[in-house]
């Protein structure tokens, strides 16, 4: 057989083991339809521990982004700033999305902050302590003229929380073998203020206190620390 022959019959062969791989990983079912559904004005009290809704302020969802394809990447999105005893004041933002494939995957705040205008520092990993354990985040600052932004993040892709894209992506394939396609939930808490390590102790503060305040199913989903 000439090697142009055998050459041929590789090449097709791995063609068409590289299209048996891409449709027996091509994910069907949705998780969120195999759990009850997430509705965040619902879910996330208006009041708790030290904190209640700001009734004066309004707390934006930072992104560049037309209404319309918000409405595309997330099932459901949730804005609100709250206020302590202190006077002191967190901005929360949530967004819902129960379908995580690659167009309509969430938007990172990085993007969101610097298409808006903001000058934003390179972003660092840490942890949130609360009573459902460990939440791993990130956190970054973002900056326009004299308005100075510290901000914490977290996605939770199904039942576990990540703090980067990268690994948003292996949560996605891991589902993708399982035939599922995950949601997400992307929160962010921010505040501001030019101290940046008080803010960020600040929001430790403010998501402990959430995370008391839920019932131990939302809890479990909005920490991405379930099963």
């Amino acid at each position: 057989m000439k090697r142009s022959t055998i050459t041929s019959w590789i090449l097709g062969g791995t063609m068409l083991l590289s299209a048996w791989a891409t449709v027996a990983i091509t994910p069907t079912v949705k998780l969120s339809e195999t759990r009850p559904p997430i509705v965040l004005a619902q879910s996330i009290p208006e009041r708790f521990g030290d904190w209640q809704v700001d009734k004066a302020q309004v707390a934006a969802v930072v992104n560049p982004t037309t209404v319309a394809e918000l409405n595309k990447i997330y099932a459901e999105t949730l804005s609100r700033t709250y206020v302590n005893s202190s006077g002191e004041r967190i901005m929360l933002s949530i967004a819902y999305g129960t379908d995580q494939r690659d167009n309509l995957a969430v938007h990172f705040p990085e993007g969101c902050y610097g298409g808006q205008g903001f000058a934003v520092e390179q972003t660092v990993r840490g942890q949130l302590t609360t009573v459902a354990g460990k939440i791993p985040v990130s956190r970054t600052m973002a900056t326009l003229n004299t308005r100075i932004e510290p901000i914490t993040y977290w996605v939770v892709v199904g039942n576990r929380a990540v703090p980067t894209s990268w690994e948003v992506k292996k949560e996605k394939l891991a589902y993708a073998v399982r035939g599922l396609i995950p949601d997400a939930t992307l929160m962010r808490v921010s505040n501001v203020t030019a101290d940046k390590e008080a803010g960020y102790r600040l929001q430790e503060q403010f998501v402990a206190q959430l995370m008391d305040a839920l019932p131990p199913a939302s809890r479990s989903h909005f920490s991405g620390t379930g099963d």
